[in-house]
């Protein structure tokens, strides 16, 4: 088993009940997790998200699968790039989440996890996935499962906030994420469990497999160029490809 992190005890007992524990915090907090979200990236995530997504090759008329789709913020910068010739389908396991997503007419919504697509094998040109990484339970199972449901030549694309290098400028974001984040949450959300996870979003973060490993787990589940581009020191897009 590959997980993306060590069990992290001060939330759940152990492993077992990692999947659980996360799927339950994020149905509890799905009402505030946009209003929280666009106060912690100032605006931006969309902009982003939509940007990240055009670097990786995703194009109009391509089939589109959105793995960890949560409230849908990367299904619609999907959609916005696919146009009405191509198609997005975003998949999630927290029931909580997918209720509250607002997606374009067109985007379907279904259950499921990184580790069980609810998808055909090869019935999708493009894989996203948007922070979520830190939340799968086997990367290996995971990066297989994305190599499974890709056409051949499809493309990969993975989002994720890496800790930075350098003492001060991981002291720093720690101590927005954790520190600052956390107390917006308390502030503006509505559910008493948003600042915990927002606190838990850091830790996830802090613990998370360095991108080399997860860049070695690409290669082992198929994929070929394998490549990580980084924003402002912090914000990773992991980009492959499956094979012809």
């Amino acid at each position: 088993m590959t997980a993306p992190h060590r069990p992290l005890t001060d939330y759940y007992s152990g492993e077992a009940d990692r999947a659980g524990w996360v799927r339950q915090l994020f149905d509890r907090t799905a009402p505030d997790y946009d209003r929280i979200e666009r106060v912690m990236a100032f605006g931006s995530g969309s902009w982003y998200r939509r940007c990240a997504l055009s670097r990786a090759g995703l194009a109009p008329g391509m089939r589109v699968l959105d793995i960890g789709t949560g409230t849908g913020l990367t299904a619609r910068e999907a959609a916005a790039l696919v146009g009405a010739s191509g198609s997005v389908m975003g998949v999630d396991p927290s029931v909580g989440m997918l209720g509250r997503a607002k997606v374009p007419s067109g985007v379907s919504l279904v259950r499921g996890t990184a580790e069980a697509i609810p998808a055909p094998p090869g019935g999708a040109d493009f894989v996203a996935m948007g922070y979520a990484l830190r939340h799968v339970a086997d990367l290996s199972v995971a990066f297989r499962e994305f190599f499974r449901v890709l056409a051949p030549c499809g493309r990969l694309c993975l989002l994720e906030i890496t800790s930075p290098e350098g003492a001060v400028r991981r002291m720093v974001l720690k101590a927005y994420l954790r520190g600052v984040v956390p107390c917006m949450a308390r502030l503006l959300g509505t559910h008493c469990d948003m600042p915990e996870l927002m606190r838990y979003y850091w830790d996830t973060i802090e613990a998370c497999a360095a991108p080399r490993a997860i860049e070695e787990s690409l290669r082992a589940a198929g994929f070929v160029e394998v490549s990580r581009h980084v924003e402002f020191g912090v914000f990773s897009e992991y980009c492959a490809r499956k094979p012809s």
